[in-house]
């Protein structure tokens, strides 16, 4: 008898253990309260700028990006932009959204991604196939390089049209922020005080470009790494300066052991965030 109510205590242990739930991802709050997807949008689509954190190499992120992107469409008139275009490939984006060059062609014209086919092609096919503007918001990688070597003051030596792809000089700089800060340090300050301008100059661009072409009709959803974004510095802090009353929405990303409760250290991150569990699949 004693042998049978242990095999049976032994099943019922075995199946309560892995029948669990073993969500890839939970939604909290800037509190860690857990949210409902559904919730997310809806504040997505009360805002005028969405900016979208990401892991690069994370899937879940990536779809849900796409997800609430199709989601947001059905509710608001879109703008979309990425960090993942710098600006000076613009004319071969716009060229491919308007069907004037394929794939092939975007791919030769345009510095792409390596992850590009998997993660931001279905992003750019969705602007595509629903005729909305995507714009390539980021400084072009060269420039950036140049702020990392000589600081700001090495983007003097721009032509004319070199600097219609970055944000107007002088940008406004603070060193002081958090961010900055943490990046300088976690470096252990190898790159000097031009580690983090250089990191400066692609927010200061990136909220730039989302300025100059998000309409007051129009929601501007903006995809990027959530360094850029986090703790409502980098692109948050610049897009706030020029525009203090301008509604925005901050989504990060983190992951972890445990998705069903969202670490100390991980709140007060962004409105939303997302947390994955760091054994999910990588993209690269």
């Amino acid at each position: 008898m004693q042998k049978l109510i242990l095999s049976i205590a032994i099943v019922l242990i075995s199946t309560m253990l892995f029948s669990q739930n073993k969500p890839a991802y939970k939604l909290y709050n800037a509190k860690g309260s857990k949210v409902s997807y559904k919730k997310m949008v809806k504040s997505m689509a009360k805002a005028n700028v969405v900016l979208f954190g990401e892991y690069h190499n994370n899937a879940i992120v990536h779809w849900l990006q796409l997800e609430a992107t199709k989601d947001l469409h059905k509710l608001r008139k879109l703008t979309l932009g990425a960090e993942m275009f710098e600006a000076d490939n613009q004319l071969p984006l716009n060229n491919y959204l308007s069907g004037e060059i394929n794939e092939k062609g975007l791919d030769t014209l345009a510095r792409l991604w390596s992850n590009y086919k998997t993660d931001y092609k279905p992003l750019v096919d969705f602007a595509k196939a629903n005729k909305l503007q995507f714009i390539a918001t980021n400084i072009p990688r060269s420039y950036a390089s140049l702020v990392y070597k000589g600081g700001f003051e090495a983007l003097d030596s721009l032509s004319v049209e070199e600097k219609t792809w970055i944000a107007p000089l002088p940008i406004n700089y603070d060193a002081n922020l958090p961010g900055y800060v943490k990046m300088k340090a976690m470096m252990g300050g190898h790159g000097g005080d031009n580690l983090p301008k250089a990191q400066a100059i692609k927010d200061a661009t990136m909220a730039y470009f989302i300025l100059k072409n998000w309409q007051k009709n129009k929601l501007f959803l903006h995809y990027n790494g959530s360094y850029h974004s986090d703790d409502f510095e980098g692109i948050y802090w610049y897009l706030k300066q020029k525009s203090p009353i301008l509604k925005i929405v901050t989504v990060s990303v983190v992951e972890q052991e445990n998705v069903k409760k969202l670490h100390k250290e991980n709140k007060l991150k962004a409105d939303f965030i997302i947390v994955v569990s760091d054994t999910m699949t990588k993209t690269y």
